[in-house]
């Protein structure tokens, strides 16, 4: 096999003093290196800076001659090695790690780092942690820029996460490093990047954060009243059985809120909606959970609305359920929720003809009844699921 001829080096802040003598030998022997303007400072190297915004067309370019691409730290670990890596060919490149910053901030706290979460932060939205801060919880965070830290701080009192203790760690590894910490509520700091963020839930009072499983509060998301309600739910996504990775079409997707909570449970989803104030609780509640990038809205009906989609590996009918619509769904588990008289008798046949699974879901809720109180029945939820 020919020897490689792109060498991706990890480099920290203390700069050529932490390289190892194989990452020092691979920059040395570069014809040209590429890098961000940070990293070409800390190395003492000429080289080409990554264009703006960041492509590796320029590097690829270069392909045939020996090329260094300089990177924080460990390079597959929200660094940019995977994007190398995936435009080229297992032996155009080797790899050359060094400790990042997730590493270094265990390493200062004393921290299990496989017990914490550790999220880049630096491109994607504060609300990525609203399923996982609760009582106890730790996470590392990579943020964008000096200014974030105050931001996420806010971010977090808003959340009624204010007792969330905040450790500022700035240029670990190298001589301006600098560790601080904060409780959100009460954050004066000021930050310089590059930074991060360790979130300590330690002192959050019990029963912070969102519960794991299903069924979150109604009131957890934006909705016009057209939801499917928090009981019904948790049984709904039982049936769909959501794995990490799997993507959910929500057709007469409502408020989203089975996409957002089979997102949270590691899919991917796809809401189907023709009404344009219910996409916009849609897009509010995809900022809200942080969702952007794992779930999205599709103007229309169905099925004239699923034509182009990727396939699914489930699908849910919360609404306008009809045998077109049926008949148009490719192979999947499917759940089908009938509140009418209509979709019920529909539901019953393709039970009859197609099996599977149906369900009579009854809710009753106690509500004020004169001076006492009485049981306050929902409409009764019929489920047909098909594995």
């Amino acid at each position: 096999m020919a020897e490689p001829w792109l060498s991706i080096i990890g480099l920290g802040e203390d700069g050529p003093a932490g390289l190892t003598d194989a990452s020092r030998e691979a920059l040395a022997g570069a014809e040209i290196v590429f890098g961000a303007p940070r990293h070409l400072a800390l190395a003492g190297v000429p080289g080409q800076a990554w264009p703006v915004p960041f492509s590796v067309a320029p590097l690829l370019a270069q392909r045939g001659r020996r090329v260094a691409a300089l990177v924080s730290g460990d390079p597959f670990w929200h660094g940019a090695g995977a994007t190398l890596a995936e435009a080229l060919a297992p032996g155009e490149w080797r790899a050359y790690p060094a400790p990042g910053t997730f590493s270094l901030a265990a390493a200062r706290l004393g921290w299990r780092l496989e017990e914490v979460a550790c999220l880049g932060l630096h491109a994607a939205p504060f609300a990525r942690l609203r399923p996982l801060l609760t009582r106890g919880a730790r996470a590392i965070c990579l943020l964008r820029d000096g200014d974030a830290p105050r931001g996420l701080a806010e971010w977090l009192a808003a959340q009624g996460l204010g007792a969330t203790r905040m450790v500022v760690l700035e240029a670990l590894g190298g001589p301006r490093e600098r560790i601080r910490q904060a409780r959100a509520d009460g954050f004066a700091l000021d930050c310089t990047a590059p930074v991060a963020v360790a979130l300590d839930g330690a002192d959050l009072p019990p029963g912070s954060g969102l519960p794991r499983g299903f069924g979150l509060p109604d009131d957890a998301f934006a909705h016009d009243g057209q939801i499917t309600r928090q009981a019904v739910r948790a049984v709904t996504l039982a049936h769909l059985a959501p794995r990490v990775g799997e993507l959910l079409w929500d057709i007469g997707g409502g408020s989203g809120s089975v996409s957002v909570e089979w997102c949270l449970n590691g899919g991917r989803a796809v809401t189907v909606e023709p009404r344009p104030g219910r996409l916009a609780n849609i897009a509010a509640n995809i900022e809200a959970f942080g969702l952007a990038g794992r779930m999205r809205s599709v103007a229309g009906a169905a099925p004239a609305a699923l034509a182009g989609l990727p396939a699914p590996d489930a699908i849910f009918v919360g609404g306008g359920a009809s045998a077109e619509v049926i008949a148009a769904l490719p192979p999947a588990r499917l759940v089908v929720n009938a509140v009418t008289l209509e979709t019920e008798a529909l539901v019953a046949q393709l039970h009859a003809r197609l099996g599977g699974h149906l369900t009579r879901l009854s809710v009753e809720e106690a509500a004020p009844l004169g001076r006492m109180r009485g049981w306050t029945p929902a409409r009764s939820v019929t489920i047909w699921s098909r594995p």
